[in-house]
């Protein structure tokens, strides 16, 4: 399993490893209680005290944070520490509003090092391994992430970030990169540059990891087909560290969550309920060892289903689905629920890249809903009836999928922006 399987841990029988969680749980909780005014404020106005919560069955007690508390108390007002114990931050993009801020000591570091070390071996990485992370440096978190992770697992580590295309094959070539680590969408533009270029094989790929945005399981197949390579997910968020938070090991039937530092829980999204295994819901997270930025019962707003079915790499830690939307993503069209996901597995069933683009609008107090697909390069030299006759099958096959109609335009191949980041799927107009 690689020389960095930390088997006592991630083999742990459940009752030892509820033991450990409900004795960080309640060291946590005091910690937060002692030194957060600001959820001690939540945690009061509920009527719950540290004296409440003697395990993880009295977790429910406990009031939710949002990323709309991160923002109100930007930038230090869920900061546990003093600043002077801190050693990094890292942040979110701010797109829709003001950046969250999340800080580290030095203990955090570590073990969130440890933390994507454990997703690096499951994938199959060692110390023979090179390891090619094109993942964002700077204040996202995957590039440091991953990159921390590759060091502890003691892999030659290349840290491209994101970007200058020439460079990232170059080096895999020369190199001999084996582990891609970045967005799934940068990994496809990754395939595809390399495909044109005639240059697969030079390259000795042999697994992905990645993460960071929504992929559905044909984006997958497709780019697993095209690297010739295994393609491993990896879950995080930068509320609770980053990246490895959660990470497939080779059954791929659901993320491993690192259970000695993440408590999980599936909520109903509009009453707050706790939910039985197996079921639905919103996936919440508790840290439990973190110092300087503790989040406690922090809803991600991603959609998913755990699971303790038995796993064939012994691993006992919880499973997470991959997420199957986001609530706060998810498009309302005309009253109908649309998930970016649902169109990508159309678009990619069809035959079409998974290069697109979503348009939402009003128009006269009605919503308007284009999809912008890439043609094929054998497509560009059709017939404007060829081309029209395809568009019509794309928009039955959408209706079937989605149960409305969209408008949908093919456009030149490589016409929609490359991402060598997060992909920007979808532009809705309604909000601006």
């Amino acid at each position: 399993m690689g020389n960095y399987y930390q088997k006592e841990i991630e083999t742990m029988p459940q009752e030892q490893l509820r033991a450990l969680q409900d004795q960080r749980l309640v060291a946590q909780v005091k910690h937060v209680w002692d030194n957060v005014p600001y959820y001690r404020k939540k945690m009061e106005e509920k009527g719950v005290t540290p004296a409440d919560i003697q395990g993880v069955a009295d977790l429910y007690k406990l009031p939710f944070l949002s990323k709309d508390d991160l923002r109100e108390a930007y930038p230090y007002g869920l900061l546990a520490v003093p600043k002077k114990d801190c050693v990094r931050i890292h942040s979110t993009s701010g797109t829709t509003g003001k950046r969250v801020v999340a800080f580290y000591t030095q203990h955090d570091i570590d073990l969130w090092d440890d933390c994507c070390a454990r997703a690096i071996v499951a994938a199959g990485g060692t110390s023979e391994d090179v390891c090619h992370i094109a993942y964002g440096f700077g204040l996202f978190t995957g590039g440091a992430g991953l990159n921390g992770g590759s060091h502890k697992v003691g892999c030659l580590t290349l840290p491209m970030s994101s970007g200058n295309t020439d460079r990232q094959l170059q080096f895999m070539e020369d190199l001999g990169s084996t582990i891609l680590c970045c967005t799934p969408s940068y990994a496809a533009y990754l395939a595809e540059s390399i495909h044109e270029r005639g240059l697969q094989d030079r390259i000795h790929l042999k697994a992905g990891i990645f993460g960071a945005e929504a992929w559905s399981e044909d984006m997958r197949h497709d780019i697993e087909n095209k690297l010739g390579i295994k393609a491993y997910d990896i879950y995080g968020l930068t509320e609770t560290s980053g990246p490895g938070v959660a990470f497939e090991c080779a059954e791929q039937t659901g993320m491993h969550i690192n259970e000695d530092h993440f408590i999980a829980e599936i909520i109903d999204p509009d009453t707050g309920e706790v939910l039985p295994e197996g079921s639905k819901g919103e996936l919440v997270f508790t840290a439990i060892t973190k110092q300087a930025f503790p989040l406690l019962r922090y809803r991600t707003r991603d959609i998913c289903v755990l699971t303790r079915k038995p796993c064939s790499c012994g691993r006992t830690h919880v499973k997470m689905s991959k997420p199957m939307g986001r609530s706060d993503d998810m498009l309302i069209i005309r009253g109908i629920n649309v998930f970016p996901s649902q169109i990508e597995t159309v678009l990619l069933q069809q035959g079409y890249t998974a290069n697109y683009q979503i348009i939402v609008d009003r128009v006269n107090n009605s919503d308007t809903f284009e999809v912008l697909v890439e043609m094929n390069p054998e497509m560009f030299s059709d017939s404007l009836a060829k081309i029209t006759a395809a568009e019509k099958e794309l928009v039955s096959a959408l209706k079937a999928m989605l149960g409305i109609a969209a408008k949908v335009k093919l456009v030149t191949p490589k016409s929609i922006t490359r991402s060598e980041g997060k992909a920007v799927r979808v532009i809705d107009k309604r909000k601006i």
